[in-house]
């Protein structure tokens, strides 16, 4: 297929795809299906070998939000029967933290639902990144909470975060459908505040909320633009309770045609699989293996995913292996401007390591559960494919009674 080996000699070059070209790989057949697999999944091996990232979620507050986003199961005046909770102590979050490392998390994040974080809170939550990494050696932590005000992402990172989390989830054109208490470009600037303040950029999307494959495009190429080192890719979690609990528009082929796309956008960034797999991939998450080189292990905020162990064996059986704490995740030209951006404390002037080749993407221009309605995708889907989707598998979504927060062991 010429369209497959023109988007792997780009991704080998780190050059950008036409949107004609992103938006043909989310129109492809499942015929095509392992092909666009196999093809992606060159580029995977180019820039991240066979190794996979396991990163695991500690929810330091729980519920009681007061933003309005229709795809979450803490958001204001949710029905979602999840824990809530006010936040934990910093004992409490390191030794929710200590068992995620002991099932070969690398990455610890930290989130905390709420509209942005207090100065008070900024200063709680740098005590507790000090005791997970007095506890954790060599573990990286990521904050997620929230929009950022001026100041405060130089005070994470002084307090020891390596990384700062705030989705886009979906393009700049339906983002108001979504959500009305905070704009698309509060979050654009968030993303800005913490990559000036040398913090690795981590920022994704939601997938499966009603948007058209041109809305799945144009968020990818937002995030190539502002240069996220991470790009977490979220299935809707359709929770009882929210606005989107009827949104059943994703099959498994649909979500490994969006994980190629995005590959194939952003070849050389940390591609992770969110929330949302087990649900949505189900039975095909090995396979999405072959396009993403970093997973969540375990439990997710206010979900429960697969057990632990099951991820270990997954990624075993496929024929991969889990990052140790010793090697870099990211291509080296990549690490080495976030490591010169932390030096300076911003992303700096220089040419782009991003996911570009040629103009700098620099400091340019959450969540696990993820709006709008009516079908899936900007093109008739096929036969096949629309028969399946709208099937509601409420079966598969339970709710998180374990983990930090509760009496219950954590799920590493």
């Amino acid at each position: 297929m010429d369209l497959l080996n023109t988007l792997v000699e780009k991704g080998l070059r780190r050059e950008l795809p036409t949107r004609e070209e992103a938006l043909a790989v989310l129109a492809t057949s499942d015929d095509e299906l392992l092909d666009v697999v196999a093809a992606a999944g060159k580029v995977r091996r180019q820039w991240f070998g066979r190794r996979v990232k396991l990163n695991y979620l500690v929810n330091l507050k729980s519920g009681l939000c007061p933003e309005d986003c229709s795809y979450c199961s803490q958001r204001l005046g949710s029905k979602a029967e999840i824990l809530k909770y006010t936040w934990l102590k910093p004992d409490e979050a390191s030794q929710a933290a200590a068992a995620g490392v002991a099932g070969g998390a690398k990455r610890v994040c930290l989130v905390a639902s709420g509209r942005g974080p207090t100065d008070r809170d900024v200063e709680r939550v740098g005590k507790t990144i000090e005791a997970i990494k007095e506890q954790n050696e060599g573990v990286e932590v990521c904050a997620c909470l929230g929009l950022l005000s001026d100041g405060q992402a130089e005070r994470l990172r002084e307090a020891g975060a390596d990384a700062y989390n705030h989705n886009l989830n979906t393009s700049e054109a339906t983002y108001g459908d979504i959500t009305k208490t905070h704009t698309y470009a509060d979050r654009v600037d968030t993303v800005q505040k913490a990559h000036a303040a040398g913090l690795s950029a981590c920022s994704g999307l939601i997938a499966g909320m009603g948007e058209s494959d041109e809305d799945l495009v144009d968020v990818v190429y937002a995030l190539r633009e502002l240069d996220s080192d991470s790009v977490p890719v979220n299935f809707l979690i359709p929770f009882e309770g929210t606005p989107l609990a009827k949104e059943w528009n994703l099959t498994p082929q649909r979500c490994l045609r969006i994980l190629a796309m995005v590959r194939f956008v952003c070849p050389d960034v940390e591609v992770r699989i969110a929330g949302g797999r087990e649900v949505h991939l189900r039975s095909m998450q090995p396979l999405a293996l072959n396009i993403a080189n970093s997973i969540f292990l375990g439990d997710y905020l206010t979900s429960e995913g697969q057990a632990g162990q099951a991820d270990l064996d997954m990624i075993a059986d496929a024929g991969f292996e889990v990052e140790g704490a010793g090697t870099t995740t990211l291509p080296k030209h990549r690490a080495d401007a976030l490591a010169a951006a932390g030096a300076t404390g911003g992303c700096g002037s220089t040419a782009s390591a991003g996911c570009g080749s040629e103009a700098a993407a620099g400091c340019g221009s959450h969540a696990e559960e993820g709006a709008g309605c009516g079908p899936c995708g900007g093109h008739a889907a096929p036969a096949a494919e629309e028969a399946r989707v709208n099937e509601a598998r409420t079966d598969l979504v339970a709710v998180r009674r374990r983990g930090a927060g509760t009496d219950l062991a954590p799920n590493a």
